[in-house]
């Protein structure tokens, strides 16, 4: 039996705020109801790049949190990012955090530092012994500036039980292929970090997501990433064909800027407010998301989405 529930679709939820920029905890209640509805989502994400972590308090992140597996009540699994770039304040951070309710973390490599392979096993070999919890490693070199290898990733799934996992957000396929096939432990996971690439990387072992455009649209990734999953490449093919767009428009002017205009025009959330240094998207990119919105709700409607 699988140590974690961390396959499939999961979503990387975003942080709704209200117009004055504080959380919007009853836009937050709507998402989260939106994304369990069906059971389209195997596991929500809280607090990663798509929650603009940086920019919330540690009151809030608590906060978000703590409302997300009351309301949340075990229907799914939480994973919960926490990560940094000083490796002493991030370990004990993860040493007192709050477990209840909480199934894993997700930790990016260190950012800014641009550490060597080495710097970045001894980085996550001391969080996997301070951590109580199953980790899952976030491998993000376009934001935090150096590529993790699948060497070192290999190397942290054979020596720590408790990392379980990578999300690999490298945009190349290759590297999950790289992963998993060496001889690590049975459910030891990979994980796409790209929408537009959850196919490829499920042909190269992967066998998962973790989503932005799930926020909006849960049935239909859940539909293509587990049709990936079986084999079914044409079948998900033709849901990634029909999602292309939105997929592309989604991160032209920054995430979460896309899904957040996405998710006001589906009446997800009732602002699209970010905070600074992030902006909302142009006015031009909200009408052609929302032409695109249109077109692909048609689709889904007619597939049964």
């Amino acid at each position: 039996m699988s140590k974690h529930s961390f396959k499939g679709l999961g979503v990387a939820l975003v942080t709704p705020f209200t117009e004055t920029n504080k959380v919007d905890y009853k836009s937050l209640e709507r998402l989260v109801e939106h994304l369990l509805r069906d059971r389209a989502t195997d596991f929500l994400v809280v607090h990663g790049t798509t929650g603009e972590s940086p920019c919330l308090t540690r009151q809030e992140r608590d906060a978000v949190t703590e409302q997300i597996v009351k309301q949340v009540a075990g229907r799914c699994p939480i994973m919960v990012g926490l990560g940094g770039n000083n490796t002493l304040e991030t370990a004990e951070r993860i040493a007192a955090m709050q477990t209840r309710g909480i199934d894993g973390i997700l930790s990016v490599v260190p950012y800014y530092n641009k550490p060597s392979q080495e710097g970045i096993y001894q980085h996550f070999s001391t969080l996997a012994r301070r951590s109580s919890l199953p980790i899952v490693l976030y491998n993000v070199p376009g934001r935090v500036g150096v590529n993790m290898a699948p060497d070192t990733v290999i190397r942290l799934a054979q020596e720590h039980e408790n990392i379980i996992g990578v999300k690999e957000a490298s945009g190349f396929p290759q590297q999950a292929e790289q992963i998993t096939s060496a001889e690590l432990p049975k459910d030891f996971v990979v994980l796409s970090g790209d929408d537009a690439l959850t196919i490829a990387f499920v042909q190269n072992g992967a066998q998962g997501v973790i989503s932005v455009v799930g926020n909006a649209y849960p049935r239909l990734t859940s539909r293509l990433t587990h049709l990936a999953m079986q084999g079914r490449y044409n079948e998900a093919d033709m849901l990634q064909t029909a999602m292309r767009q939105i997929n592309t428009q989604l991160f032209q002017e920054g995430n979460p800027s896309g899904i957040k205009a996405l998710l006001r025009l589906m009446c997800l959330i009732d602002s699209d407010t970010l905070r600074l240094p992030l902006v909302p998207v142009s006015e031009e990119l909200r009408v052609r998301l929302d032409e695109t919105r249109k077109e692909l709700d048609l689709y889904a409607s007619t597939i049964g989405c």
